[in-house]
């Protein structure tokens, strides 16, 4: 027992002590400028921290400022760039301490910053460097648990290494690197490697240690950018970043590339700039420059045909080569500005006035709460703020280390604005800054452009949207969801359409259709269709007669153009249905189990094809919890996928799926859709009927005690239905009333049926006349009739007429108990 115990400790001690082993080695080698940030992702590897932070006392020893990082970016977790020593942060806490803090998500809802952390189990630690460096390491982890026993000695002996001597120490008695170069800030006296002098095309024996030496050799354009980095009073604590160039005897100039960090100072220490610079002709990877990338951008605008494409060109062309933490590209419309792409999207990343006027799925921010982006958008140039500029909040919070505002115009007229933000303070080099004015040159251009084709896009999709339903109606024991996607390429409406159609006896006709082609001709005749396939089914006919009659309307309007058509009539009641098909698609069943079927639904040639045409009615079982999809080809078919590939991959996609919501399921069937084709998706989701209604159902012979039979079998039925004698009787004159206008104002058969559902009463009476009977406006005491309808009227609740199969049904419904 005690072996294994001796073991099991061993095991546990095994990460710390490679953890000591792979520190020292580090804390061994020669000082360089990246050994800190090296020292810190030993933190990451074996602790499993997502990010982890050194921080220092600044100049003036009263913030601890941030000096290097690794892992995740901070802002992930709500951490700032510098903590007052004096304040109640954690990182504060620790320093004045001398004392560890190791908080778990519990403990962080109480901080001050917890509305800045991500939802979620974090662990944070705050290990407190030695008295002669004045700071803290920070780390964060989102490991169940936290840091354990061994992942807190592992960052102590991280914070330990951490002290070990800088490049900026090193540099007082010992070589640096070839590469590397240690700045006094208080006197400007620089140490710099052989490299980067040789870069510089001076001797060691020539050299003055002075740093304007070195700037006197650069380029005058890219002074004010090498200025903000080597003067005190722009320089920020934490890493920089910049290329430049200098001069050259002979030959253009070269570019270089300087990697910063500043160190604070303390104690008879001044600050002291640290880092390196190389050549950046030989770190520009396959060569990428900015022309390079103006270029690439000019090539992505040529293909983006929609506003939000140009937004999407512009974003993937700046964001990672300015390294920006922000970019939003929106159009100016009238006092708006109406963002089309945001990168990040999520709303936390973005200005509370922002976030306040997030309306749909972007925000639109009104212009007039920027006064400084209106100035900048009359002025019609590129602008930029550094790091400290006083801006209103609605800009300030979109770039706190640097905000650039670039101006999209063309052909004299503001296009909209393109805003780019960084966290941490940025230089803004001349390359930089040409970058920009191109980019948004450009952009202007095809903005204007991907305007004009989104309104007339627009116009196209208002006049097909006027040709379907505005909404679905609400049916009994089903719900009923469905998409329309215009195709993308052309501005041509297109003929896809869809319907639904409530019918008697709690009957339901879905229909999904395709006009052949896209044009004007098309549209129109798919709006034609959808109208006479809704007036057939109203007069209630059965699918294929429905179906029938539309393929000869369709001949007789003398079109060149065919349609084919999908029609379902689903009973709700009894769980069934029959379909028909034109030359669509076949329905697709998903089951309740989630097993989905391909409906052997036979089927018929196109609309408008042949005038003899058979349209076979297949039966469809539907139990509580099926879903009937109906799509058209574009969603199924491509020139690189075959409609058959299609089809299985649209049953695999609805199997994949939760039925429970059926929106949600109609946008993941439509996800990765193609826009070569005009897409129309319906869904229907079939629950059951909460409530079955009773029914029964009565032929009305032409015979003298016609009326009488009918009123006792009116009778018998509602007593059977446990209804009550005073209803009976209210029943009974509405029953004597209908049945007598039908035998004496039609000929022909005359059917009477009875439904009850939820206490509600209706009576039906159905003859082959069309005529609809007429409420007469006066009645004489002399008149000998006509008395008939007014009496149902005041007997019921609701009273109308439907077509049925050339006739007429006259109903009346009453609330029972009433």
């Amino acid at each position: 027992m005690a072996n294994v115990v001796s073991e099991g400790a061993t095991a546990r001690r095994t990460k710390s002590l490679r953890a000591e082993l792979a520190l020292k080695t580090l804390t061994s080698e020669p000082a360089t400028s990246d050994r800190l940030r090296r020292v810190l992702e030993q933190a990451l590897v074996f602790t499993g921290a997502a990010f982890a932070a050194v921080y220092t006392c600044g100049e003036g020893g009263d913030l601890l400022c941030l000096t290097e990082s690794a892992g995740v970016p901070r802002t992930l977790y709500g951490l700032r760039d510098a903590y007052p020593l004096a304040g109640r942060s954690p990182a504060a806490e620790a320093r004045r301490t001398g004392r560890p803090v190791w908080l778990g998500p519990e403990e962080l809802a109480e901080c001050a910053d917890s509305r800045r952390m991500p939802a979620g189990d974090v662990f944070l630690a705050v290990v407190p460097l030695n008295e002669r460096e004045g700071g803290c390491l920070v780390a964060v982890t989102e490991s169940p648990g936290g840091f354990d026993s061994e992942d807190r000695e592992c960052l102590e002996l991280v914070a330990h290494a951490v002290a070990c001597p800088t490049p900026a120490e090193a540099a007082h008695g010992e070589e640096l690197p070839p590469g590397a170069f240690s700045l006094a800030m208080d006197t400007g006296r620089v140490e710099v490697g052989d490299d980067i002098l040789r870069l510089f095309d001076i001797g060691r024996s020539d050299f003055d240690g002075k740093v304007e030496t070195l700037l006197s050799l650069t380029v005058p354009e890219d002074l004010p950018s090498l200025m903000s980095v080597v003067e005190a009073d722009h320089m920020s604590i934490g890493e920089r970043e910049l290329e430049f160039r200098v001069l050259r005897p002979d030959g253009p100039p070269r570019w270089l590339r300087l990697r910063g960090r500043l160190l604070p100072g303390g104690e008879g220490r001044p600050a002291r700039l640290v880092g390196t610079v190389a050549d950046a002709s030989t770190m520009r990877a396959g060569g990428v420059t900015d022309v390079t990338r103006v270029q690439r951008l000019a090539a992505a605008l040529a293909t983006a045909g929609t506003v939000r494409d140009v937004s999407q060109a512009v974003v993937g062309a700046l964001r990672k080569p300015l390294q920006a933490d922000r970019i939003a590209l929106a159009e100016l419309e009238n006092d708006r500005l109406v963002v089309t792409v945001l990168d990040p999207p999520e709303p936390e990343a973005w200005p509370e006035l922002w976030r306040l006027e997030w309306r749909t799925e972007w925000p639109d921010a009104p212009v007039r709460a920027m006064p400084t982006l209106a100035a900048a958008l009359r002025e019609g140039r590129a602008q930029i703020w550094p790091a400290g500029t006083g801006l209103e909040p609605a800009l300030a919070e979109v770039g706190p280390g640097g905000l650039a505002v670039l101006p999209l115009s063309a052909g004299g007229r503001m296009a909209g604005a393109c805003l780019i933000g960084w966290d941490t303070p940025h230089d803004f080099g001349p390359d930089e800054r040409a970058l920009l004015t191109a980019s948004a040159g450009l952009a202007g251009q095809a903005l204007m452009r991907a305007h004009a084709f989104d309104a007339e896009h627009e116009l196209v999709g208002m006049l097909q949207r006027t040709l379907l339903p505005r909404r679905l109606p609400k049916l009994p024991g089903a719900e009923a969801v469905a998409r329309y996607l215009p195709a993308t390429a052309g501005l041509e409406v297109g003929g896809d359409w869809y319907d639904v159609i409530p019918l008697p006896d709690n009957h339901v006709a879905f229909v999904i259709g395709d006009v052949q082609g896209h044009s004007a001709a098309a549209a129109t005749l798919m709006g034609q269709m959808r109208t006479a396939l809704r007036a057939y089914a109203a007069e209630g006919h059965p699918p294929d007669v429905v179906v029938s009659h539309a393929n000869r309307l369709l001949l007789e309007l003398e079109t060149d153009l065919f349609a084919t058509c999908a029609y379902v009539d689903a009973d709700m009641e009894a769980g069934t249905a029959w379909c028909v098909r034109a030359g669509h698609l076949p329905p697709v069943l998903r089951h309740p189990d989630g097993s989905v079927e391909i409906a052997e639904a036979e089927g018929g040639p196109p609309l408008g094809v042949l005038s003899q045409a058979d349209f076979p009615m297949t039966p469809l079982r539907l139990q509580p919890g099926t879903v009937l999809a109906l799509t058209t080809d574009g969603l199924v078919e491509s020139p690189q996928a075959d409609i058959d590939d299609g089809m299985n991959r649209f049953a695999e996609d609805l199997a994949a799926v939760d039925p429970a919501h059926l929106g949600l399921v109609a946008d993941a069937l439509l996800t990765g859709a193609g826009r070569s084709d005009d897409i129309a998706l319906l869904l229907m989701r079939y629950d059951g009927l909460a409530v079955r209604p009773l029914r029964e159902s009565w032929t009305v012979w032409r015979v003298p005690e016609a009326v009488r039979h009918a009123r006792r079998f009116t009778r018998r039925t509602l007593r059977s239905w446990g209804v009550g004698d005073d209803d009976i009787d209210a029943a009974l004159l509405i029953v004597s009333e209908l049945v007598t206008n039908g035998l004496v104002h039609t000929d022909g058969q005359v059917r009477l049926d009875i439904t009850l559902v939820n206490h509600r009463l209706r009576v039906a009476v159905a003859d082959s006349s069309p005529r609809t009977p007429i409420k007469p406006t006066s009645i004489g005491w002399e008149a000998t009739g006509g008395r008939g309808i007014l009496l149902v009227e005041a007997m019921s609740a609701a009273w109308g007429t439907l077509p049925v199969s050339g006739g007429k049904q006259v109903w009346s419904e009453m609330v029972l108990g009433r």
